[in-house]
């Protein structure tokens, strides 16, 4: 049987639910010089963010802008999804859904959320504890948050790498991959 990597366990709240500052004072951040193309301007300014959440150890970058405040922003946006796929915080019983998904989940169970909003982190970051709590099944975790599998799933797909470490998951326990 395929092993997967397993996920970071840390407990609540989740990491990409925190406020920005709250979350940098979690991190360790360094500034650097990027690669590639764009002029002597980007060889000589360090301009490259990089981020290391100290407790979980997922680390994100961003450099291809040309300020640091840019970079900056783009950086910790990139660790709210990291730290959303690849950290696992647990579940209560009982209701569960944040105040968040409540405010974002439609009457007929549909999420609007575009995968370049800032909510979106903490919502995936919901939705994958809620179907790692579910046993991985998709169909009892969104029973659990009140919306459509159908939802669940595509707001999974929006963050491609978040669906495979689900499928990933799903292959160890011997269960069919996502599509």
């Amino acid at each position: 049987m395929p092993t997967a990597r397993e996920p970071i366990y840390l407990a609540p709240p989740h990491p990409s639910c925190l406020d920005e500052a709250e979350l940098l004072s979690q991190c360790d951040l360094t500034k650097g010089r990027s690669g590639g193309p764009g002029g002597q301007h980007r060889n000589k300014v360090e301009t490259l963010v990089r981020l290391h959440h100290a407790p979980s150890g997922v680390d994100a970058h961003a450099g291809e802008r040309r300020s640091a405040i840019e970079n900056r922003a783009v950086a910790i946006f990139r660790l709210r999804l990291a730290l959303a796929t690849e950290v696992r915080t647990p579940v209560s019983s009982g209701e569960i859904r944040s105040e968040l998904w409540l405010k974002r989940c439609t009457r007929d169970g549909k999420l609007p959320v575009n995968p370049g909003h800032a909510d979106y982190p903490a919502l995936l970051a919901e939705a994958l504890n809620v179907i790692w709590n579910s046993g991985l099944d998709p169909k009892k975790a969104a029973l659990r948050l009140c919306c459509s599998m159908s939802q669940l799933v595509k707001l999974i797909k929006d963050h491609p790498h978040a669906l495979v470490r689900l499928n990933e998951a799903r292959r160890a326990a011997a269960l069919h991959t996502l599509k």
